[in-house]
């Protein structure tokens, strides 16, 4: 039987993170994916600088575009805001050559890489897990589960469903070369365009993708919406389009992120950004945090659980907590929301295009803020 240090499920950003991270530290490390590499992953494809800034190498050779202006527009109403930065404030990926370039510099550190395979089943023993594979028996000392919203590794550890699962619907869409150069320039979101939630425009290189989702969960139409934003567009003429349909957890779960040698991570865990529903940068940080919490801990899986909880508490979560505030405010409030907009709009873009930079931190007392501005302001 083949025993590893580290058994990964997921080769995301969160996966690879983690492997790269545990590789790099001489853990024997094994990621395991189900798919064949290089393999389509819905996802609009925006990583931001904080995100990107933060790795340990080059993801250039996979950029498609680099934003350098972001607009945002609000529905019904005629005033937009803009913010500009130096460098990029969001570099476009396809996710299938970002993917393939992560588990690429995960296995250069030493990670070995199981594709089409598939997890059956998981048994936590004394000293490890054993895993029931459609390629046989794997033995590991943890696991890192980071296969994304569905996680049928978390299901199979004993997980029961405390996120909050929002619809979002994406297309990947080839315009006419006057279409493209007008909407390549910059990085567009719509507030509203989709109640309680926003639609997007993110330039690829030779295509656009366009998506909607909701912030909300409920049965929403979102194909309706969706083919109203090409009208917002001005798009008339589709030369082709790919849809694709999926789930973004904006909610951490509330049952913890580890079951004794079992650790969650990326969107497995709910890491994704409530207000933006950003997800990949979040993948790429709880990644690591996993595999230095394993790293940290030796054998301890006691150890490992609370250091990976102490090392998420440090900035993720708390930032998490005060970004749905703000997405409450922003998607259930638009009367509160628009009174800030008024007074604050252009500032708050640029505070808001700061974070996606890494330039400032979320304010941790953000309600009392908010408090000052509007002393009548009541929080649910």
């Amino acid at each position: 039987m083949n025993a590893y240090d580290i058994a990964v499920i997921g080769t995301g950003p969160a996966g690879a993170m983690a492997a790269y991270t545990a590789a790099a530290a001489n853990k024997r490390v094994l990621l395991i994916e189900k798919e064949q590499l290089p393999r389509y992953k819905t996802c609009g494809g925006g990583l931001v600088f904080r995100g990107k800034s933060r790795l340990p190498f080059s993801i250039e050779a996979t950029i498609e575009k680099e934003c350098r202006e972001i607009e945002v527009y609000f529905e019904g109403s005629k005033r937009y805001f803009s913010a500009r930065r130096e460098e990029p404030i969001i570099s476009m990926v396809m996710r299938d050559s970002f993917d393939s370039l992560l588990v690429t510099k995960a296995r250069e550190k030493g990670a070995e890489l199981l594709e089409q395979c598939t997890l059956q089943g998981l048994t936590q023993e004394e000293n490890g897990v054993l895993l029931q594979t459609s390629m046989g028996e794997i033995k590991a000392t943890y696991v890192i589960a980071a296969d994304g919203a569905l996680s049928p590794t978390a299901k199979l550890a004993g997980w029961e469903e405390s996120r909050k699962l929002i619809p979002a619907l994406e297309y990947e869409v080839t315009v006419n070369p006057e279409d493209f150069e007008r909407l390549s320039r910059t990085t567009r979101f719509d507030v509203d365009a989709v109640p309680y939630g926003y639609a997007w425009c993110f330039p690829k290189k030779n295509h656009l993708s366009l998506g909607v989702c909701s912030l909300k969960k409920q049965k929403i139409n979102l194909k309706e919406y969706y083919q109203a934003y090409l009208k917002k567009l001005q798009i008339n003429e589709l030369l082709s389009a790919s849809a694709h349909g999926f789930q973004i957890p904006i909610a951490p779960r509330t049952t913890g992120f580890s079951k004794g040698r079992v650790f969650l991570a990326g969107d497995a865990a709910g890491f994704a950004d409530p207000l933006t529903a950003e997800g990949i940068s979040n993948a790429l940080y709880s990644g690591e945090l996993a595999a230095k919490a394993l790293i940290e801990s030796g054998e301890s899986s006691v150890a490992a659980g609370q250091t990976y909880q102490a090392l998420l508490e440090e900035r993720l979560l708390s930032e998490l907590k005060t970004s749905s505030l703000m997405a409450w405010i922003f998607y259930a409030q638009p009367s509160m929301r628009n009174l800030l907009i008024q007074k604050y709009g252009q500032r708050g873009c640029e505070l808001l295009t700061d974070l996606f930079m890494g330039k400032k931190a979320f304010p941790d007392n953000l309600k009392q803020r908010l408090r000052e501005k509007i002393p009548l302001l009541r929080f649910s």
